[in-house]
């Protein structure tokens, strides 16, 4: 591989020793790598292998505080103590065994009852496929449904991961069984999908809360626009519109999960010139993710919950969080290679 050109494939162990890991990545281009750890992300073969590996636990130890609920909770006391609130879920998706798929249920119900005298400041936030999705959505809307009661019960709020697009009509319709029934529900929509602004428009009347994010998932192009400069506009155009319907009087709870700072700074431009109230504008960020900005906008009086997540089923989730941002390739990188 020549530095400088356009790569064909990956460079070999013994070229980034010779040359560095941080000018080997800055030669690879982002779409190619954001590729490349979407297609390992569900690697069985990668995740077997890499989930051994010390320098590669090390590397996930900076996004989550460990594999167990009670590292978790740990880790709000600290955020309470900064003025923000977290968002808690335990890793592991596409659950294909009804007696796991009732023991995540269980896992979630033992966590509401432990976090029901903190006043709402810890919630949680699930995966579809957690619940058995994959195998009955009935069954799958029945167990989402214990959850959300329990929460409502405890004065708590239930968040609703959204998976790959295979997934988005059948988690549509859970959310809005859910909202029928209760009012703490809220769930994630991707700016980067071509359908978030018809559904963001579907879901209006259901009252639902909305966490705006980018999207992680390997889509097909007829679904997702491939380039991040339109992801970005995506995101910009569907965080107006909800702050425009706040300012008319919708009841939304409008999130932002986004750690870009120019998008930030633009979502707040727009609540203040709306006239919005701080509330109207809260902040979901991850968990070892740019820290300093998540005490700036909690500072600055905006409504913070930091995702924390926790499990033993996490290397999925950790390659999105890589493809998702540049950066945190180079961080593992560096972890890697360092003497």
């Amino acid at each position: 591989m020549v530095l400088g050109q356009t790569p064909n494939r990956f460079p070999s162990y013994q070229e980034c020793v010779r040359v560095g890991p941080m000018t080997i990545l800055g030669h690879i281009p982002m779409g190619l790598l954001r590729r490349a750890l979407l297609a390992g992300s569900q690697s069985r073969w990668l995740r077997e292998r890499a989930m051994r590996r010390a320098f590669v636990r090390r590397a996930v130890s900076r996004f989550m505080p460990g594999e167990e609920a009670s590292d978790a909770l740990a880790a709000t006391e600290a955020l309470r103590r900064a003025g923000m609130g977290a968002v808690l879920t335990r890793l592991g998706e596409n659950v294909i065994d009804d007696a796991e798929a009732d023991a995540v249920v269980a896992h979630y119900l033992e966590l509401l009852e432990r976090v029901k005298d903190e006043g709402g400041a810890v919630e949680i936030s699930v995966k579809p496929t957690q619940l058995g999705l994959d195998l009955d959505e009935e069954r799958c809307a029945a167990r989402l449904l214990a959850l959300v009661a329990r929460a409502e019960a405890t004065g708590n709020f239930v968040w609703i991961d959204m998976e790959q697009t295979a997934y988005t009509d059948a988690t549509l319709r859970l959310v809005r069984r859910a909202c029928e029934r209760h009012r703490r529900v809220g769930v994630c929509l991707q700016s980067y999908l071509r359908r978030t602004a018809a559904d963001l428009e579907a879901l209006r009347p259901t009252g639902a809360g909305i966490r705006l994010v980018k999207g992680a998932y390997n889509e097909p192009l007829d679904r997702a626009f491939p380039r991040k400069a339109d992801v970005d506009a995506s995101y910009l155009a569907l965080a107006k519109s909800l702050l425009q319907a706040s300012a008319a009087g919708s009841a939304f709870r409008n999130v932002f999960g986004t750690h870009d700072r120019a998008l930030i700074d633009a979502i707040l431009a727009e609540a203040t010139a709306r006239g919005l109230p701080k509330a109207a504008a809260e902040f979901h960020l991850l968990y070892g993710i740019q820290r300093a900005e998540q005490e700036r906008l909690a500072r600055e009086g905006w409504p913070v919950r930091v995702l924390i997540s926790y499990g033993p089923y996490w290397f999925p989730w950790y390659m999105r969080r890589l493809a998702e941002r540049p950066a945190n390739v180079l961080f593992v990188a560096r972890s890697l290679f360092a003497r």
